[in-house]
């Protein structure tokens, strides 16, 4: 298989899957039976399915580095980040939401059809013509996506109906139904989940990297588990992931670079595949986004440079000086060179921006596009397993023991810090909020991790926010939704 990102057979005659969208035009595509009824056809429906990694057709959406991205989203909602530019930014981080407001209600449009696709996809998959192994798989790869885009809802709207049978999804005219209880929904997300790490390989490398496996789909279950605070399964989860051949690389940084792709990292559990050559969709424009319009390469490659994404000094001033995940992370950055060539540096605090500048994804090596980079996006690693697995023992246990020691150790250890040791139940979550913080910044948990510990809608009225209200742990539906559904459907607590 060639890259999944790219040149998918299907995808616009996978459009007419979303039929059950009532919000969307309905469009027929035409008689697609003898195209799909070949090896070809179902690796294109799969392909398909995947493209919500990186937000469909959204600009830099899905897993990447816009607006409507999960990963922007966690950072600018959260200690993480804040954005330069003003505009709509502000009311994002103040949590300043209405069903009006089409940044934080776009996700839910864009995603409840692609439940819907992969629903009509996976009944398509029993009836092709292709090899049993290869069967199974596929079907572990669209179940394991349809998982964490129903999570990804999940976790941002609350529950909501996921749709699992293909006549209903293909029915433009299926009748509303009212929203089902979050247990309904935990339910079939974890059945997902775990159905597709029952079929589904360790791990994928080569051309076949940056599909769902089954390491991905147990991170993916690891994460439902702690959302709903079921911290035994959580640890149990966690513990099968320590059996499965994933390590910490030795330098951080290293996860952020072309040194990572193609599966050679040894931390990298599931990625957005990037490329320079790909469209805006799949390549990494995180440093467009994030640096300074006078920011200079050290060792010339030229570079986008838009200025908006920063980390505030606030959570800057949290880490460690001697931390070494520092180096991507700069309170003074390179303008240039002198006439000795010696690299000139300006501080960002002392001129007046609004935080740290957040350059976690180095440049490309192959100098091909000054704005789009081949640097593959990180959705799960194998740090983030370590941290989750020393957290859920500690909530699990009442205290942490040896191996959550040695989980959250070996996170430091590779940042050149200190080991823990003797601490209580409170200091030691403590410590796990922060590590998560320094080692995670910008990789799209931050918001799931904060509500997790009751301390979302605190950051934002610690930082003046007036309209941060408890109910805002839940993104609005669109009001389209509500109202189409003639009321069937009802808006999250609060929302008018």
């Amino acid at each position: 298989m060639r890259n999944i990102y790219h040149k998918l057979i299907l995808l616009g005659g996978l459009a007419a899957f979303s039929a059950c969208e009532k919000d969307l035009q309905y469009t027929t595509y035409g008689n697609l039976a003898d195209v799909v009824n070949t090896t070809e056809g179902a690796v294109a429906l799969v392909n398909a399915a995947y493209t919500g990694l990186a937000g469909g057709p959204d600009w830099q959406g899905g897993w990447d580095a816009g607006t409507y991205a999960w990963r922007t989203q966690a950072m600018m909602t959260t200690d993480e980040g804040v954005c330069s530019w003003g505009g709509d930014w502000i009311p994002l981080r103040n949590l300043n939401y209405t069903p009006d407001f089409g940044w934080v209600t776009h996700n839910y449009e864009r995603y409840t059809p692609f439940i819907s696709r992969i629903t009509i996809a996976l009944d398509k998959m029993q009836t092709l013509n292709v090899q049993e192994d290869m069967r199974k798989r596929y079907i572990g790869e669209l179940k394991a996506l349809r998982a964490h885009y129903a999570q990804l809802l999940y976790f941002n709207y609350g529950p909501f109906t996921i749709i699992t049978d293909a006549k209903v999804a293909l029915d433009p005219n299926a009748p509303y139904v009212p929203r089902p209880t979050k247990d309904v929904v935990v339910a079939q997300i974890e059945k997902d989940y775990k159905e597709a790490a029952a079929v589904l390989p360790d791990k994928f490398t080569g051309t076949d990297y940056g599909r769902f496996s089954k390491a991905a789909a147990l991170t993916g279950l690891m994460k439902l588990y702690m959302h709903e605070k079921r911290w035994t399964d959580a640890v149990t989860t966690g513990q099968q992931l320590t059996q499965m051949g994933y390590s910490l690389l030795p330098n951080y940084e290293n996860n952020f670079t072309t040194a990572s792709k193609g599966g050679a990292s040894t931390e990298m559990i599931l990625a957005v595949v990037c490329s320079a050559f790909g469209g805006d969709q799949y390549s990494n424009m995180w440093l467009a986004h994030a640096l300074p319009a006078d920011y200079q390469d050290s060792t010339g490659i030229p570079l986008t440079a838009w200025g908006g994404y920063k980390m505030p000094w606030s959570s800057y001033d949290k880490f460690d000086k001697s931390d070494k995940r520092l180096k991507v992370l700069l309170e003074s950055y390179p303008v240039g060179k002198d006439a000795t060539g010696k690299v000139i540096y300006k501080n960002a605090r002392t001129s007046g921006a609004l935080g740290a500048i957040p350059v976690k994804f180095g440049p490309d090596p192959s100098r091909t596009n000054a704005q789009n980079s081949a640097v593959d996006f990180p959705i799960y690693r194998y740090a983030d397993v370590l941290l989750m697995l020393a957290e859920s023992i500690n909530e699990a246990n009442g205290a942490p023991n040896q191996q959550a020691y040695d989980a959250i150790n070996a996170v430091r250890a590779r940042a050149g810090l200190a080991p823990l040791a003797n601490l209580s139940k409170a200091d030691f979550l403590a410590k796990i909020q922060d590590e998560r913080l320094f080692e995670l910044w910008g990789e799209g948990w931050r918001k799931d991790d904060l509500i997790r510990w009751n301390l979302y809608i605190q950051r934002a009225v610690n930082d003046g926010s007036t309209t941060a209200q408890p109910y805002k742990v839940l993104l609005p539906l669109p009001r389209s939704v509500i109202t189409q559904s003639g009321g069937v459907i009802k808006q999250n607590e609060g929302y008018n």
